[in-house]
C-alpha cells in the first residue's frame, strides 16, 4: 500500500510540475532588433549624390517591436534617439529621432504610417517632427558579416516640415539594414 501511495504522490507532483508555454507577442513576426543605416534619396528611391550615411551616423540600432496593448497591426519604429541631429551638430538642427507607431500587415510584412506623431525626442527639449513611414521585412534576403543570412528591412521616411527638404535635392530618406545576430564577428 505504501508503495502505491508513493508512485501515486509521485506522478501528482510530477505532472503539477508541467512547464507552462509562455507565447510570444501580437508583432512577434516583425519585431525585432536591427543594424541600419540612413541614406537622403530621390522620389524613385534612388541615393542623391552626397546622400549616402546623409547624416553621418554610420550604421546604428533600430528596434521595431510591440505596443503595450499588443495589437497584431500595430508595432513601435524606434532609433533610440540615435538620430538626432540637433544635438549632433548645432541647436538650430531640428532632431530627425524615429519612434512611432506604425500601422502593420503581418502577411505581407509591410508597415506604414502617415505623419505619425514622432516621441523620438520625448526625453530632449527638442520637438520631433511627424513622421511618414513605408516599409518591408524581407525574411531571408540580407547577409551578415559572416555571410549567413538574414532578415533585411528597407523603409522609407520622410518629416513633417523638415527644414532641408527640398533644397538639399532630396524627397525622403531611406533606412536600411539587417537583422541583428547578436554574434560580435557581424558587428
Amino acid at each position: 500500500m505504501k508503495k502505491i501511495l508513493f508512485f501515486v504522490t509521485a506522478l501528482l507532483a510530477l505532472s503539477s510540475c508541467s512547464k507552462e508555454e509562455i507565447g510570444g507577442t501580437a508583432t512577434e513576426s516583425m519585431a525585432g532588433k536591427w543594424y541600419v543605416t540612413i541614406d537622403a534619396v530621390d522620389e524613385n528611391g534612388k541615393t542623391i549624390k552626397n546622400g549616402e550615411d546623409y547624416f553621418g551616423l554610420g550604421r546604428f540600432i533600430l528596434l521595431t517591436y510591440n505596443t503595450v496593448e499588443n495589437d497584431p497591426t500595430v508595432m513601435w519604429v524606434d532609433d533610440l534617439g540615435q538620430c538626432n541631429v540637433g544635438a549632433m551638430y548645432e541647436d538650430n538642427y531640428p532632431s530627425y529621432c524615429i519612434k512611432a507607431k506604425v500601422s502593420i500587415n503581418q502577411s505581407s510584412m509591410t508597415f506604414k504610417s502617415n505623419e505619425a506623431q514622432n516621441f523620438g525626442d520625448g526625453w530632449r527639449t527638442f520637438e520631433a517632427m511627424p513622421v511618414t513611414i513605408d516599409g518591408k521585412i524581407l525574411k531571408g534576403a540580407g547577409h551578415q558579416n559572416n555571410g549567413s543570412v538574414a532578415d533585411s528591412i528597407i523603409f522609407f521616411v520622410s518629416y513633417k516640415n523638415d527644414p532641408w527638404y527640398p533644397d538639399d535635392g532630396y524627397a525622403k530618406y531611406k533606412v536600411s539594414g539587417i537583422r541583428y545576430s547578436g554574434l560580435e564577428e557581424n558587428d
